[in-house]
């Protein structure tokens, strides 16, 4: 397989971030024998890291990336510290050193020393030089820069930032839209100016939030501009309104490779399992339009689009839903056609007449009240019911 130009596309790593960042939102959190379960599940799907936890945050987080790190045969364990010693040996106790990707959060931003920290610029670059340094010689193999507030922070702050954690032992570069503030040009545009200054040998990964609901255009902007990974979540939860969806980027690369020049080692067909077990664990209730996982994602119900999709699903389904673990559903409104009436008449081995048709769609469809759909199912049997009335009354 080749891209636009010819080439073919490089691999990107995905990190997912479902069991660290999409913990943190509000009555998301989960117990440590249940993230165990879930990061075997996610670990499944075939993506390069799975983040356990913030270890220095609870005992439960130390719990969880413990049994995580003993039970990860493929994907790598990821830690998420702050720049202290305690922080470090902490995460190193519980995730060990043999696979461990341990981020070094960097304050990244100017706002954030000034009125997060209280400290200087010195300050900050000295404690991040000192963490990255003990985790180096406590033999971890994946360190990362994860520098905070990526995108408000000044460039001469960041390229400082950038240089001190190499200098100090980090393997991997991370940019961070914390806040979900950037636009896809601002962002790749950043994460081509930060590739510039690491050295080849330096991967950079990006960690983008939904704010402004541009989470899925910034990472991909920053594939483009030469981010060698990528930290989602799965349905995209997280902090605030959420982070970049990992069947989001997955799929879109699983369809639009040749535009991306990239492409992943993800599976899709068993991603809606794993996230409908999330939301089973913490209490989520599947959202009606959501992208790819929404209850209605695959489901029509406007007349126009059905009479395409009994002709030739490709009509108005692009994305194929069994790629998902996802169903077609042509659903039954007051917006709906005759199309689907004579499909289901015709299923049900019916014959009918014209104005037959259009009784039955009066009262069965264009009839409908407001907000009610039902499945072809239920047609068919008002259909069937209402027929064997006439009958009846015929007699």
């Amino acid at each position: 397989m080749t891209d636009n130009t010819g080439r073919t596309p490089r691999r990107i790593s995905i990190f997912d971030t479902t069991l660290r960042d999409g913990e943190q939102a509000p009555r998301n959190a989960m117990s440590p024998q249940t993230k165990l379960d879930l990061a075997l599940r996610i670990e499944a799907l075939g993506v390069d890291a799975v983040e356990a936890g913030f270890p220095a945050s609870s005992a439960k987080d130390v719990e969880a990336t413990r049994l995580i790190s003993e039970a990860l045969t493929t994907a790598r364990v990821a830690t998420l510290c702050r720049a202290a010693r305690s922080d470090v040996e902490t995460a190193v106790e519980a995730a060990g050193t043999k696979n461990h990707q341990l981020q070094v959060i960097a304050t990244a931003s100017e706002i954030h020393l000034e009125h997060k920290r209280g400290i200087t610029r010195n300050v900050a670059l000295r404690e991040l030089h000192d963490a990255i340094s003990l985790a180096s010689s406590l033999g971890v193999p994946f360190i990362t820069l994860a520098m905070e507030d990526s995108s408000r922070g000044s460039l001469d702050l960041l390229r400082a930032t950038v240089e001190t954690a190499l200098e100090a032992g980090a393997t991997q570069v991370g940019v961070g839209d914390t806040m979900g503030c950037s636009t896809p040009g601002e962002f790749g545009e950043l994460v081509a100016t930060v590739r510039e200054w690491a050295p080849a040998s330096a991967s950079l990964t990006v960690h983008c939030h939904n704010d402004f609901g541009l989470a899925l255009a910034n990472t991909m902007a920053a594939v483009e501009a030469g981010a060698d990974e990528v930290q989602v979540t799965l349905g995209g939860i997280g902090e605030r309104a959420g982070n970049t969806a990992l069947e989001e980027v997955v799929g879109l690369l699983a369809y639009r490779s040749e535009v991306y020049g990239a492409t992943t080692d993800v599976k899709t067909e068993g991603m809606y399992d794993v996230y409908s077990a999330i939301r089973a664990a913490i209490g989520l209730e599947e959202p009606r339009n959501k992208a790819l996982f929404g209850t209605y994602a695959f489901a029509t119900v406007a007349g126009m689009h059905q009479q395409g999709m009994l002709q030739n699903p490709l009509t108005y389904e692009y994305v194929e839903p069994g790629r998902f673990g996802r169903e077609s559903q042509l659903l039954v409104a007051r917006h709906s056609g005759r199309a689907v009436l004579r499909h289901v008449a015709a299923q049900a081995k019916l014959d009918l007449s014209h104005d037959t048709v259009d009784l039955l769609y009066e009262k069965y469809v264009n009839g409908r009240a407001d907000g009610d759909c039902v499945e072809l199912s239920v047609l068919r049997a008002e259909i069937l019911a209402e027929m064997a009335n006439v009958a009846e009354s015929a007699r």
